[in-house]
């Protein structure tokens, strides 16, 4: 990898693999939804995409319009092509993209495995992974299940179940107890390296009860949020995962876990919602994700000393347009001024780092009430 190389990024938000991408040397071209302040000052490049944040899928033909657009500004071709989240549900637009661009991450065969909930239900019960039960069919006792849909991103996706068949595209999903977290790895195809365990929340609406809020990863120093010999068994599961898949990559999974007892949900197969928390290393992220992508798993060295911890924060009214605003230096993901946000659509997210999680935690409460302060009175003085 080459200092100063382009490198492509389309996802639903791509200010997160931009600042990584920076961070490893490269020149960020971002294709996204968004295109927040702190992505345009990020990015090379940038373009717009179409679509709606959490729906799991960006429009085909502008996303490769876009990315062709992208490339021909580097002068030289990029070094590759990195999704974030926007594709699981869109297998044959990945495809489209791994013919035309080297991609770097999971490939959309891969994806489509993972992503399939039937087919991954099956292959969890075939591999001995704990897995909550999945059907299309219809359920008799509503309240044991959830409606999701295949390919959703951000919780934004997940209802209670209804009577009748799932929707296309939809599924039940049976309810398992537990709290949530996220086991976070580098892959090569055959095994797998672990990068971090991260705490999850939410923050609910009532169109959206299982909206994801934030995430926190532990001080070193601090005893962590699962026993080593269950992180050991669910490690042992995911790569047994990777191994049947042939995953590549950073990739997450996700875990719901109630006393000894622990359930599979998810395989997130690209960089996820914690890389501002994981990636704190002396090595870039991304660049162990290119390598692990193109088959050489990289060695993770120790934790971080502190904890640091993020946490989306929903507009609680809409604003058309956003005002000039002087954002603190924690806030990240920052709407440019005089674009449109809709109510409880992603305003930004808060960043904080402390001496362990309780204290990062507060911090970030703390943040999060200085910043709807300053929203008061903003919307008060304009």
């Amino acid at each position: 990898m080459a200092g100063g190389d382009t490198l492509l990024i389309a996802a639903q938000s791509g200010r997160a693999l931009a600042q990584a991408a920076r961070r490893a040397g490269l020149r960020p071209l971002v294709l996204d939804l968004f295109g927040d302040a702190d992505t345009l000052d990020l990015a090379e490049h940038h373009r717009p995409a179409s679509g709606r944040f959490g729906d799991g899928r960006l429009g085909g033909e502008g996303v490769l319009a876009g990315l062709d657009a992208l490339a021909a500004s580097a002068g030289r071709p990029p070094l590759g092509l990195v999704l974030g989240s926007g594709f699981e549900g869109a297998p044959d637009l990945m495809a489209a993209l791994a013919a035309r661009f080297r991609l770097l991450g999971a490939a959309p065969g891969t994806v489509a495995r993972l992503k399939d909930p039937l087919g991954f239900a099956g292959l969890c019960a075939r591999l001995g992974v704990p897995h909550p039960a999945v059907t299309r069919d219809p359920v008799p006792d509503w309240a044991g299940w959830l409606l999701k849909r295949a390919g959703g991103s951000g919780g934004t996706h997940i209802r209670a179940a209804t009577a009748g068949p799932a929707p296309p595209g939809a599924y039940f999903q049976a309810r398992v107890p537990g709290r949530a977290h996220a086991l976070a790895f580098l892959a090569d195809g055959k095994t797998i390296a672990l990068v971090g365990l991260t705490e999850q929340w939410s923050a609910p609406s009532p169109l959206r009860p299982f909206r994801y809020a934030g995430a926190v990863a532990r001080a070193r120093h601090e005893p962590q949020a699962l026993a080593p010999r269950m992180v050991g068994r669910i490690a042992d599961a995911v790569e047994r995962l990777v191994v049947e898949t042939g995953l590549r990559g950073l990739a997450s999974a996700d875990i719901l876990v109630s006393g000894e007892e622990w359930w599979l949900t998810e395989i997130n197969p690209r960089p996820g919602a914690t890389l501002d928390i994981l990636d704190r290393r002396p090595t870039p992220l991304l660049a162990q994700h290119i390598a692990a992508s193109l088959g050489r798993l990289p060695v993770v060295e120790a934790a971080p000393v502190d904890a640091a911890a993020t946490e989306i924060c929903y507009a609680a009214t809409g604003y058309a347009p956003m005002p000039p605003i002087d954002w603190p230096a924690f806030v990240r993901d920052r709407p440019r001024s005089g674009s449109p946000v809709a109510r409880d659509a992603p305003l930004c997210t808060l960043f904080a780092t402390g001496p362990d999680s309780a204290a990062t935690r507060e911090m970030l409460r703390g943040r999060a009430a200085h910043l709807r302060t300053l929203l008061d009175l903003t919307e008060e003085h304009p």
